[in-house]
């Protein structure tokens, strides 16, 4: 995309005009953390000041932080620019947790299996194919040769393994453990 020095005037200039102070072809907003959905990968911010309307925050900026999500109520700086559906955060200047709202308790989280925890308890290799698999939500089934029920596989699973793209049928190879909600693949690759 190539930089539009008119549009990047009237950003500044809307920036100045809603209180925001300008940061490069965007502008600064500061605001609190309405919710975050950590399923869909994005929350919105609501800025403190100025007419702007909600800011989108995609995981993707969290990223540099070390963060997949935040919780709500997280207050936070953010270079922000406009996009056709509205505002969207580009970068994170701030974060401040002080005034989240605390994640429950670890024993009211739905128990999950970290995968990469659960190696050392898993059969050996054995030849499995991709039943589905869904990008956006991150996760699939694949289904052993004898049809003996689904196996849960995870994105991070995958790509840990080097399989970065997979398609229904695809013969891989998959290491499996007995998880908290049935087969879980732990391991897997690409069938050579």
């Amino acid at each position: 995309m190539r930089a539009d020095p008119q549009r990047d005037a009237e950003l500044r200039e809307e920036a100045t005009a809603t209180g925001q102070a300008p940061v490069e072809d965007g502008f600064r907003v500061e605001g609190t953390l309405k919710w975050f959905d950590v399923t869909r990968g994005f929350g919105f911010l609501v800025p403190d000041t100025g007419d702007i309307g909600d800011v989108l925050v995609h995981f993707s900026i969290l990223q540099p932080l070390g963060r997949r999500s935040l919780p709500e109520g997280a207050r936070m700086v953010v270079d922000a620019v406009r996009r056709d559906r509205g505002y969207q955060a580009r970068s994170v200047l701030d974060l401040d947790l002080t005034t989240a709202v605390a994640a429950p308790p670890e024993r009211e989280r739905a128990q999950r299996n970290d995968p990469s925890a659960l190696i050392d308890q898993a059969g050996p290799w054995e030849p499995v194919a991709v039943k589905w698999f869904n990008r956006l939500k991150g996760y699939g089934f694949l289904v052993r040769p004898d049809d003996s029920g689904d196996v849960f596989v995870h994105m991070e699973t995958l790509r840990r393994g080097g399989v970065m793209e997979v398609e229904p049928e695809q013969p891989l190879r998959a290491r499996i453990v007995d998880g908290n909600k049935g087969p879980l693949a732990v391991q897997v690759e690409e069938v050579l």
